[in-house]
């Protein structure tokens, strides 16, 4: 059983200025992107605070900072002082509102997976039932058929809806919620 290598992998690209302005600012762009989401996780993770400040290759500013950037200087200039209580609660309530922000932006990404899912199956399973319907279509009454096709109707019908709520909420997610928006999932039955 010699088993070979299909594809190469990940190759490590040399780090070289890129020459290209637009290929130059697309990259930078990529890479703010991939930064801000490894400082979330981190602080996810470990409960730092955390602080970049970086200018595009226009020149334009870009920060993220975490809790504060208020905060994250003041400890940084002086990592030894001690935190108003004040200060430390809005801390919380910041490192608060990230993680259940993060914990919502998962629970949309589960839920639209499981709804592609759903959707590619349904579509596999129309396939093999029009190839199977046509081979038996002279067993089937005309009611039956109609009956059938009403109800493959009415479940594309639903999945199409459930999809489009789950991506007008994934939208709306981007946004702050409310103060008073309750953030546990909504259950129905389907």
């Amino acid at each position: 059983m010699d088993k070979e290598k299909k594809t190469e992998g990940r190759q490590s690209i040399p780090m070289e200025r890129i020459e290209n302005p637009e290929d130059r600012y697309t990259t930078f762009s990529k890479r703010r992107s991939g930064l801000y989401k490894k400082a979330s996780n981190l602080v996810e993770e470990c409960g730092v605070d955390i602080g970049i400040a970086l200018f595009s290759p226009a020149g334009n500013p870009f920060s993220f900072f975490h809790p504060t950037p208020n905060i994250f200087l003041d400890h940084f200039e002086n990592p030894n002082i001690e935190l108003s209580e004040s200060t430390k609660l809005v801390a919380a309530y910041t490192r608060n509102n990230v993680n259940q922000t993060n914990n919502r932006i998962n629970e949309i990404e589960t839920i639209e997976e499981a709804a592609k899912s759903k959707m590619l199956l349904l579509e596999q399973l129309n396939k093999t039932r029009q190839m199977d319907s046509l081979e038996s279509i002279d067993q089937f009454k005309t009611d039956d058929i109609t009956k059938y096709e009403a109800w493959l109707k009415g479940a594309v019908f639903g999945l199409e809806n459930r999809l489009k709520q789950l991506e007008n909420g994934a939208s709306s997610s981007s946004q702050a919620p409310p103060n008073n928006a309750d953030n546990s999932p909504s259950t129905s039955n389907e």
